[in-house]
């Protein structure tokens, strides 16, 4: 007993319109698949497969593929971006109309996610745009403290002389910077000239030294001293 097998006619005639919604900024596309000769009491049927589901071309992951179909006709596909589909009720929808045996579908891909605004740079008085601002200064590094943290060596100070060099052991002093020669430093103590000159000394003999005092008796009293003998034939 032979088996029943359905009989093909071909494919259906279609349409596919491409569409652009300014205010969404969204794409679309509008499907219509005319089947004159469908049997009775059938309605089209549509349906979303991948690209690595499908046998016939290479697998490509930036396209899927929307397949209709409906007795006795082939099935057709369509391939179409794998962009996610926006199936809010609006935006997606599909209808058959019996009498002029029309399928239409419509679809609309979701719009990328734009990226937020980034400030521009202000031009310039010349027109020429500013250049970005320097970045942050940045912390010592990690495992050094802020008060043993290297610090910079100081500017160099401009208009200023290099420092006079140390004066020699036993040669003359150095001149300062304004050219006149240094002053003779003052004498070891006192405050004039005369502070270390003393009565009645010359150069080369000893000072003239205060006479002994009286030797004294016990108790703290004075001995008597006699005064000595005339030399004989004073004024004689």
């Amino acid at each position: 007993m032979c088996g029943a097998y359905a009989v093909k006619i071909g494919r259906p005639g279609y349409r596919v319109t491409k569409q652009f919604d300014p205010e969404t900024k969204q794409r679309s596309l509008l499907f219509q698949i005319e089947y004159p000769e469908i049997e009775d009491l059938s309605k089209p049927r549509h349906r979303f497969m991948s690209s690595f589901e499908q046998r016939v071309q290479p697998f490509d992951k930036r396209y899927q593929y929307l397949m209709f179909a409906a007795e006795p006709y082939e099935i057709i596909a369509f391939k179409v971006p794998s962009t996610e589909i926006d199936k809010s009720t609006p935006k997606f929808f599909s209808h058959w109309d019996p009498d002029s045996k029309m399928f239409t579908l419509q679809l609309y891909f979701k719009s990328k996610p734009v990226e937020g605004n980034k400030p521009q740079a202000a031009p310039a008085a010349n027109g020429a745009v500013a250049p970005p601002p320097p970045p942050p200064p940045q912390g010592p590094p990690p495992g050094v403290s802020a008060g043993n943290a290297p610090r910079a060596p100081p500017p160099p100070m401009t208009g200023t002389l290099p420092p006079p060099p140390p004066p020699m052991a036993n040669g003359p002093r150095p001149m300062p910077p304004g050219g006149a020669p240094p002053a003779p430093p003052p004498p070891p103590g006192g405050s004039g000239t005369m502070a270390n000159f003393t009565p009645g000394t010359q150069v080369g003999r000893p000072p003239t030294m205060p006479p002994p005092p009286p030797p004294q008796g016990y108790g703290g009293q004075q001995m008597p001293i006699r005064p000595p003998p005339p030399p004989p034939n004073m004024g004689q």
